[in-house]
């Protein structure tokens, strides 16, 4: 059997280490697109602060990792997908057929159609190549203007701290990071990072990049609520998409991403997907969702791999999970963080100590812990996440928690370890 693997981020690393045990006499290719062996997005900041070179950013250090584990490895691009003949074609021209093949493949950043966001001084910073740039025009001193205060824009801010220039954030959401904190959290976390000397400014997008004619900085900036800024670099991070195109016609489904069921088994047979291309059941619910973090790559790419081997292999649901730091903060968000309808029995509690920066959110369906949000709650944080994987019914603990939130340390202990909760 042979497995073709597109993409060589973590889930197709996991992927393949995985089919090696569960298949140590199957042929695995492993492709990845970019000229550059297996890396990690998210060294990529570190990178930036230069505490790393670009070989730490490696995920296998060790030389020749993937030979020893006999994994072929190729610099290709799929540009399409014949299911019937079972075959790959790659943007150099040449085939690679396949008996199983796991859709790997990522995503890639969103630049939203503004005028001049094609001009050299704006870059994403999502590769190595993007990193590059970024080091050439990020000088300290330098003005930089980044779009986007989620996820990915508030981790890369430490980055541009530490290589000194003049950083405004731009946030078209009311808050910082909209898509996984609270209105009260997003706005502490604002609040901290204008502390740290960041300009942010909300509700506000922007509207046109000019290159300047003549002054001192090569861009010039209009904002949508008329102000403009005068920029060496511009930052785009404005979310990110699943990288699919080359899927069109196969048969394959695609929504937002490739929709799988819980072997990660496509709606074609011999495909599987994994990672933050994958759309896959949640773990409440049952819709399709993608959550474009790596435990979920790992999990996933796990599953996958077993099954393409022919160990029949469920995954329990996808659970949404964000930890973030933001300049020293840490925050954190699990599963349906922003609650249910009270018809549907769900009820909350906010918790908030805005001066020793402590926020803590809890969201129930009936006596089940379905989502939380806290920040600066660095300590058996986990356990928040283990109540809420685990769907354990909380019975009076519930009401407790309501009253106390900061319990939820000693509510996980009296009822996840239970017998009977962990039998469930």
């Amino acid at each position: 059997m042979k497995h073709l693997i597109l993409g060589n981020g973590p889930a197709g690393v996991i992927a393949a280490e995985t089919l090696r045990n569960a298949a140590p006499d199957d042929e695995i290719l492993l492709v990845g697109a970019e000229d550059a062996p297996p890396y990690s997005r998210m060294a990529i900041p570190y990178l930036l602060e230069e505490n790393i070179d670009e070989s730490g950013t490696y995920l296998r250090k060790a030389p020749g990792h993937f030979e020893q584990l006999r994994v072929r490895e190729l610099r290709a691009r799929a540009v399409s997908v014949d299911t019937g003949a079972r075959r790959v074609l790659f943007a150099d021209g040449h085939f690679e057929d396949y008996g199983r093949l796991l859709v790997a493949t990522g995503s890639h950043p969103i630049r939203p159609p503004i005028p001049g966001i094609d001009l050299p001084q704006v870059q994403t910073c999502w590769t190595l190549e993007d990193a590059r740039a970024i080091a050439r025009y990020a000088k300290p001193g330098a003005r930089v203007l980044q779009l986007g205060a989620g996820f990915i824009g508030c981790i890369i801010m430490e980055s541009f701290i530490e290589r000194g220039v003049s950083l405004t954030v731009v946030e078209m959401g009311d808050r910082m990071v909209p898509r996984m904190m609270t209105p009260k959290a997003g706005g502490m976390i604002k609040q901290w990072v204008e502390d740290k000397g960041i300009r942010v400014i909300t509700s506000a997008g922007v509207e046109r990049i000019d290159a300047a004619a003549g002054g001192d900085a090569p861009l010039s900036v209009t904002l949508s609520n008329g102000d403009r800024m005068a920029c060496d670099l511009v930052i785009v991070s404005a979310g990110v998409a699943p990288n699919v195109g080359f899927l069109e016609g196969t048969g394959v489904q695609v929504a937002k991403g490739v929709l799988v069921d819980d072997t990660m088994r496509t709606s074609v047979p011999e495909i599987y997907a994994a990672g933050d291309v994958a759309e896959a059941p949640d773990l409440f619910t049952g819709a399709h969702l993608v959550s474009a973090i790596q435990p979920n790559a790992a999990d996933q790419a796990r599953v996958a791999a077993l099954n393409m081997a022919g160990q029949e292999t469920h995954m329990k649901g996808v659970l949404a999970i964000n930890v973030l730091d933001t300049l020293g903060l840490i925050s954190s968000s699990f599963g349906q963080w922003w609650g249910d309808k009270a018809e549907n029995g769900g009820r909350g509690v906010e918790l908030v100590d805005e001066r020793g920066w402590r926020y803590l959110s809890l969201q129930f369906r009936d006596d089940v812990l379905i989502g939380a949000t806290s920040i600066g709650l660095t300590e058996h944080v986990g356990a928040l996440r283990g109540l809420i994987q685990s769907q354990v019914r909380l019975g009076s603990w519930r009401d407790r928690l309501l009253e106390y939130p900061l319990q939820f340390v000693d509510a996980y202990i009296a009822r996840c370890h239970q017998p009977q909760a962990l039998a469930r």
